[in-house]
């Protein structure tokens, strides 16, 4: 029955996303509203349950660390990786190296675009059947 509904909400999801994505501006206000709405019943519920704010400072830090969120969130996963790499800071990069990244990234978002494209037509394909 939960995969049932899991399945269920998963396919609702993605038909939302697809009609979405074909307006960012409004897939971004509806998506901060629900972000919003989410953290504002958490600080409700930690209200409700009259947790001190020590207390919530250490449980939060307790549970970013156990899922792994912690040094991701706040320092971000392009600063701890180009540290272990040995990057240097973009300010100390020529303008080539930069443009040079920018074209690669943008030779990504293209082929990941057609890829993306390919999948829709294919999950079309397979839902006329």
């Amino acid at each position: 029955m939960l995969k049932k509904i899991a399945t269920l909400i998963d396919k609702l999801g993605y038909g939302i996303r697809k009609k979405l994505s074909q307006y960012p501006i409004l897939y971004a206000f509806i998506g901060g509203i629900g972000i919003v709405l989410f953290w504002r019943g958490v600080w409700h519920a930690a209200d409700d349950i009259d947790l001190s704010s020590g207390i919530s400072l250490v449980l939060g830090a307790f549970i970013l660390i156990l899922v792994g969120l912690f040094v991701a969130e706040f320092i971000g996963n392009k600063l701890i990786i180009s540290g272990l790499v040995g990057e240097e800071k973009l300010t100390e990069r020529e303008k080539g190296e930069i443009e040079t990244e920018e074209t690669q990234l943008r030779n990504l978002q293209n082929t990941l675009n057609r890829v993306e494209k390919k999948i829709s037509e294919l999950e079309e394909e397979v839902e006329k059947k």
